[in-house]
């Protein structure tokens, strides 16, 4: 019996892609097809698949053509899976000509013309693009441009900014059709909008794109109390909108394979979680600058409590806020540390903006602890560590512009699903408004 192998990611399943897999079987007896997993793709920079891994092997069973599916995780499985399948030939797409022969040494190598003028690329392509406008006063913008071309189906179209900003600003961001100051007028020419404005501004910018019927991606926290909060997600529900929050690390590969790893019991019960996110960046700015910058809680503060409240949870008993307010004109907080008491439970985070200190998370446990070095919010290493060190093991995951190009894909899916697709629930962003809710009103706040 001849046995015959290909790879894909068969996303949106396709006459090309059968076409390939009647090819592949006719050169053998027996066809084994390997999917690639989510992880992998992302990997390899496919970042914009629109199906699951269990969608995309369900569509290749169904053609019957296949008669084994397996999924491929890993670089180098290839190899693998050859000399474990007993492969005489391995088969796949024209368009990789040239880059599978050092499969030579383990079977016979074909290369099969594709089926002209249909890709799932192409497919993906024909949804109409979603035209998304930028909102903010940070050179921040700057980057989340350059990676949105990454991501296909979504182009940058304007950016509603203050002049001071604009200055700063790549000559790509300068140049686009609608740059403005009117918020409105930007709101007229998009689709969605990606805000990065100061927090006391939230509220009331989603409240009228929502109303325009406008999908947001926000830097968190979307609101500042939690009636706020609360009156934004049910107008998005009513208009049908899309609202996510927009935290990068919840989309890294790493951060998503720690909490996997974390909730599966690798360290045993987690009994703390201790994270830190500070920086200098703002350590000089005088009192009139402090109402036009964001406060050290709201910088840092949704990305410091992220891994706690995905890990341990948002019914905390108790949380004490301990601040350095700088300017209680404007509640402007140069460090600030929170901790929280769960029933079996303790985390804490620190957060600042004119203090510095080491920014790793570490995630306590009954068998061993997660270790996170700075700056952890940037993850694409994890280490498990045990009470015997030659136990220890170490995660390594590629991190590609920090993780913005696969938030914009999350919040590219939603909008065309019309489900939501982010990794930070409704309950967790609600618990950050509480915390910034909490603060400002001085609920359980120490001042130093």
């Amino acid at each position: 019996m001849i046995k015959v192998i290909t790879y894909g990611t068969f996303d949106l399943f396709h006459f090309g892609h059968q076409r390939l897999l009647e090819r592949a079987k006719a050169l053998g007896d027996y066809l084994i097809v390997g999917v690639t997993a989510d992880g992998f793709d992302r990997a390899r920079g496919k970042i914009n698949v629109q199906q699951s891994l269990m969608e995309r092997m369900e569509a290749v069973k169904a053609t019957g053509i296949a008669d084994e599916v397996i999924v491929e995780e890993y670089e180098g499985q290839k190899i693998d899976d050859i000399m474990r399948y007993g492969v005489d030939i391995f088969a796949i797409g024209s368009d990789w000509k040239c880059y599978f022969d050092y499969l030579d040494e383990y079977c016979q190598v074909v290369y099969l013309e594709r089926t002209a003028g249909v890709s799932s690329s192409e497919l993906r392509a024909e949804k109409r693009e979603v035209h998304l406008g930028l909102v903010g006063d940070s050179l921040f913008l700057n980057k989340f441009e350059k990676e949105s071309h990454f991501v296909n189906g979504v182009k940058i179209v304007g950016l509603c900014v203050s002049p001071s900003v604009a200055v700063g600003l790549s000559d790509e961001l300068r140049c686009l059709p609608c740059v403005t100051e009117d918020y409105d007028a930007l709101l007229r020419e998009v689709d969605a909008v990606y805000i990065l404005s100061k927090p006391a501004d939230h509220y009331e910018q989603i409240k009228a794109a929502i109303l325009c019927g406008k999908h947001v991606l926000c830097e968190p926290p979307i609101a500042l109390s939690v009636k706020e909060w609360a009156e934004l997600n049910e107008l998005a529900k009513t208009k049908g909108c899309i609202l996510m929050d927009a935290i990068r690390t919840a989309y890294s590969t790493a951060y998503y394979r720690l909490l996997l790893l974390v909730k599966s019991g690798c360290i045993g019960k987690v009994v703390s979680v201790d994270a830190s996110c500070t920086s200098l960046r703002d350590n000089d700015i005088t009192p009139n600058e402090r109402r036009e910058k964001w406060n050290s809680i709201c910088s840092w503060g949704p990305n410091a409590l992220l891994p706690v409240f995905q890990i341990l949870g948002v019914d905390y008993k108790q949380k004490t806020i301990t601040s350095h307010i700088e300017d209680e004109s404007v509640m402007y907080d140069s460090f600030t540390k929170i901790t929280f008491i769960y029933p079996q439970a303790v985390a804490s985070i620190k957060v600042g903006k004119g203090v510095k200190t080491e920014g790793e998370l570490v995630v306590s446990g009954t068998t061993g602890y997660v270790y996170v070095p700075a700056p952890w919010w940037k993850m694409d290493y994890f280490e498990i560590r045990r009470e015997d060190p030659t136990e220890n093991k170490r995660y390594f995951y590629q991190l590609d512009g920090e993780g913005i190009r696969y938030e914009l894909v999350s919040f590219l899916k939603a909008i065309q699903s019309g489900k939501n697709f982010s990794y930070i629930n409704d309950k967790v962003s609600e618990a950050f408004v509480q915390v910034m809710e909490d603060f400002y009103k001085g609920c359980n706040l120490i001042r130093i």
